[in-house]
């Protein structure tokens, strides 16, 4: 049992990354609100962006360097567009994050009701961790973190499945009105989580195989599908756990962020019982904060690796992108914009958006000379990235019209 939890660390991390907004946050609103129909949209979302998060380790695995690496060989525009692109999406994904955790730090220390002051307390910790401790600290925090976080929510459904006193519904629809398509696209923009952190998984990867020698492909492997489908059970379990205790209460989630925690916190405890608050507020809390120190670990490495292989010298310090990526984020919560629902909202839907160009570099990586013929997909693997690829493609050309 320890030499198997020893093997997985990125897929862990990418876990980690994962089930912060889009579950916490997303799934369980799209079970208190819309119940079991969405759940083909979990689904679909998990499945056609599965190969794209699958190539950042398998490419890793087999050239020994990371995505950005590659993007450099096929065409240093590519490395360009996604500099831009991680400009543009990185400070608005940071500071969703970061709220979350603030909310559920004023449900669960109380001291104080600023959510402006815990952002701070949270992101000045974060990067105090990172700068001394970086990836031993996060691969040793999550494997704990997973696994109190997945045992608690599947027992929390198991008793809110036995206190269901409705029939069950399970009919799969598709959202009619603008507010539901626009909670659509933020939904399967995060879901599970956004592309560009299979960019991150690569760095990870690359970082595991340094840290430990032995680390294989198979364990490589093994790893990535073990943090994937512990977030897909989780975000079932999420959107379960919000349908079974709000839906048709004629309660919604609240887009205040301490308000929205102790609703979150109230599922768990309405389910197993309010003996288990600490325990539950805890458990989310550590998540959360999990993925905030993820995502600002995650970014500065990949913009320091992007800004050396663009040779901009001014840019090629860790330090200079955590602390840019912290001031970034601070200055949006003190003079932008500090409601949760708003931050959660323009983070999402520009993941949805920038979706298939992560998925086009990744998928033309992968089937290009600069990859092994024996890493490259099998055919299965090839037309499900296709067909993933065009999904991406119309809905948000479709979406981006219809806005």
């Amino acid at each position: 049992m320890f030499k198997l939890l020893k093997k997985l660390g990125p897929g862990l991390l990418f876990a980690g990354a994962a089930i912060g907004v889009s579950h916490l946050v997303q799934s369980t609103r799209a079970g208190a609100d819309f119940g079991f129909s969405l759940v083909w949209a979990l689904i679909l979302a998990n499945i056609i962006k599965y190969p794209f998060f699958l190539y950042g380790p398998k490419y890793t695995m087999a050239t020994g360097e990371t995505l950005l690496h590659g993007y450099k060989k096929m065409n240093t525009n590519f490395l360009i567009v996604y500099f831009i692109l991680s400009i543009v999406t990185m400070f608005t994904i940071q500071t969703a994050v970061t709220i979350v955790t603030a909310g559920l730090a004023i449900e669960l220390f109380g001291i104080s009701d600023n959510i402006t002051i815990w952002a701070i307390i949270i992101t000045v910790l974060c990067v105090i961790i990172l700068i001394v401790g970086r990836y031993k600290f996060l691969d040793n925090l999550m494997k704990f973190v997973i696994i109190l976080l997945t045992v608690s929510t599947v027992i929390a459904v198991f008793f809110a499945s036995f206190n269901f006193e409705k029939s069950f519904e399970y009919s799969q629809v598709f959202p009619s009105s603008e507010v539901g398509i626009i909670f659509l696209a933020a939904f399967m923009g995060w879901m599970p989580a956004p592309l560009d952190v299979s960019i991150w998984q690569s760095i990870w990867t690359l970082e595991k195989t340094k840290k430990e020698k032995e680390f294989e492909v198979k364990d490589a492997l093994f790893d990535f599908n073990t943090g994937y489908i512990t977030t897909i059970i989780l975000g079932i379990s999420f959107l379960c756990l919000g349908a079974f205790v709000m839906f048709g209460s004629g309660e919604t989630f609240s887009d205040s962020g301490g308000e929205f925690a102790k609703q979150l916190i109230n599922l768990y405890t309405s389910s197993i019982g309010g003996e288990v608050f600490l325990i539950i507020a805890i458990a989310a809390f550590t998540t959360m904060f999990s993925t905030t120190i993820t995502c600002l670990d995650a970014s500065p490495r990949a913009m320091k690796i992007t800004s050396e292989l663009l040779n901009f010298p001014t840019f090629k310090s860790y330090n200079f992108w955590i602390i840019t990526l912290a001031l970034g984020t601070l200055s949006i919560f003190i003079f932008f914009i500090s409601e949760m629902g708003t931050l959660v909202k323009i983070a999402t839907i520009l993941s949805f958006i920038t979706a298939p160009f992560y998925a086009y570099f990744n998928f033309k990586l992968i089937n290009s000379k600069h990859t092994p013929k024996k890493f490259r997909p099998t055919k299965k693997l090839y037309y499900l990235s296709i067909f993933g690829l065009v999904f991406l493609t119309c809905f948000s050309l479709w979406y981006i019209t219809i806005l």
